[in-house]
């Protein structure tokens, strides 16, 4: 008789051991991810383990048919359950820590020959004479030139040009056979008198990858007097926040490389975000804005050029235009980013005008909310000649993007798409922030709840014709209104001391002129 019991015991007993593991490990994953605040954890392992019960009386006795089928059913969905669950999570740890803490920069030095000419690779043209810029990305270039040595096994002795324009005559005349340039500059070219059809002219052979680290903590100040007055600023800004304020730069890219290459940013993106009083502010630099960069040695340059030379001299020379310290920064590549947007099933802008794309596809927009797919949101992000205001409301359209894209991310529709969205983030995102301080500020949002206040201001400037340093002859840019500059570092300090503002406190101005 006792043989029977246990005989008719063990099924059971082998179905509630396989649940009460598979119900372990899905506890020590979500332990794992550290996405969760305790309670929650606590609460999900005291709910599993009740259904582990339910199914263990269900399932003790084989002989009792009905209910063993029924307890075998409820373990059979349980595991289903969780094998799911733990399916979801891995994909989205596996997605943040590929996105997360990248704490590198890569610069793409080039090599180029003409369109005609025989060279294939590096070693082809191992014997040529190459052209270089004397002191224009210095750094990167005579890395670069170290790997071509290395590679071909000849030492080189390159000539060197003072400007682009000098650079590229020098192979079109055929005085260089091929030059050495890092691949952002192409798109200076292209913006330039006589030479936006430079690129079609010669051919790339090589690729020399120079990395270096994005470093944000423990920088030394400049010895320059005017860096050395913007420290103070900075130090004193610092000495006014705490814990639960990031101050992070939005970068965005149109780049077909990988995403750590430094090459022009197109959007310029200040992010201050107070976790205290769930209030953030979004402040748009326009990519013209003349400004002197952080290693041109007070020259003035196009903002958007500063990411030619890594996204460290972008972040520096914001910090030295609004003094303030950014340790945080996120990477878009925009081209990439209708992958995300179509991957969450497209998501809805506020427009601030009617108007028609002056692309090929020509997207219409209204004013105010448009559903819009990836392509058509791209349209919207690069618009500008529709406006009056130019590169003015195209940074604004960019913030409207950017709020479509966090506001369809925090609602509920996320589910439905949300393994699409996850596979979708590689190559198209990156920060340095670490994967321990998002998981910190998840666990914070999902511990206190709460819905956030998302403000936008941008800073406005005049348009002119100046030759900025990155560029051997005169181009539009929009010098500095300060007095928007200035009432920005107000909205920035204002959200970091916890100073509660409203939609009139960032409402715009009118714009300085009508140029674009």
């Amino acid at each position: 008789m006792r043989t029977k019991r246990r005989k008719d015991g063990w099924p059971g007993a082998i179905i509630s051991f396989i649940v009460f593991i598979a119900v372990l490990a899905f506890t020590g994953l979500i332990l794992y991810t550290n996405l969760l605040p305790a309670k929650y954890i606590g609460f999900i392992f005291l709910g599993l383990m009740i259904f582990l019960m339910v199914i263990y009386l269900l399932v003790r006795r084989s002989r009792r048919r009905i209910r063993f089928c029924i307890g075998t059913g409820l373990a059979v969905l349980l595991l289903v359950a969780l094998g799911l669950g733990g399916f979801y999570i891995h994909t989205t740890v596996s997605s943040l820590d590929t996105i997360t803490g990248v704490e590198k920069d890569v610069a793409e030095i080039k090599v180029y020959v003409l369109q005609n000419d025989p060279a294939q690779s590096i070693i082809d043209a191992a014997g040529y004479s190459f052209g270089i810029l004397s002191s224009l990305d210095r750094g990167n270039t005579d890395a670069a030139l170290a790997q071509i040595s290395e590679e071909t096994g000849n030492t080189i002795s390159p000539s060197e040009y003072n400007t682009l324009t000098e650079l590229a005559d020098g192979i079109l005349n055929g005085n260089s056979q091929a030059v050495v340039l890092n691949g952002g500059y192409m798109d200076v070219l292209a913006q330039m008198d006589g030479y936006s059809d430079f690129s079609s002219k010669v051919r790339e052979i090589a690729v020399c990858r120079v990395e270096s680290s994005v470093e944000r903590e423990n920088r030394e100040p400049s010895s320059n007097t005017e860096n050395s007055e913007v420290q103070e600023e900075k130090d004193s800004v610092s000495s006014e926040t705490s814990d639960n304020v990031y101050t992070i730069y939005i970068s965005g890219i149109d780049t077909r490389g990988e995403m750590t290459s430094s090459s022009l940013s197109d959007v310029n993106i200040i992010l201050t975000i107070n976790t205290e009083t769930k209030q953030a502010l979004m402040v748009s630099t326009p990519r013209d804005y003349y400004v002197p960069l952080s290693i041109s040695n007070g020259e003035k340059d196009k903002l958007t050029h500063a990411g030619i030379y890594g996204v460290n001299v972008s972040m520096d020379t914001l910090e030295m235009l609004y003094g303030i310290d950014i340790n945080y920064y996120f990477r878009l590549n925009f081209g990439g980013f209708i992958k995300i947007i179509d991957a969450l099933g497209g998501i809805t802008i506020n427009s601030d005008y009617e108007f028609d794309s002056q692309n090929v596809a020509g997207y219409h927009f209204n004013k105010g909310e448009n559903h819009v797919n990836g392509e058509q949101a791209l349209a919207f992000c690069r618009e500008r000649y529709a406006f009056s205001e130019g590169d003015r409301q195209r940074g604004r359209n960019q913030m409207a993007v950017v709020q479509g894209v966090v506001d369809k991310a925090t609602s509920p529709e996320l589910l439905k798409n949300y393994l699409s969205v996850m596979n979708s983030l590689e190559g198209c995102f990156e920060t340095n922030i670490s994967y321990d301080t998002i998981a910190s500020l998840v666990r914070d949002q999902l511990d206190e709840g709460g819905s956030w206040q998302v403000l936008s201001y941008s800073v406005d400037g005049t348009g002119d014709n100046q030759k900025p340093y990155s560029m051997s002859q005169t181009a539009y840019v929009m010098v500095p209104d300060m007095t928007t500059v200035d009432k920005a570092k107000s909205l920035m300090q204002k959200v970091r001391e916890g100073i509660m503002l409203s939609e009139a406190d960032v409402s715009r101005q009118q714009p300085a002129d009508s140029a674009s």
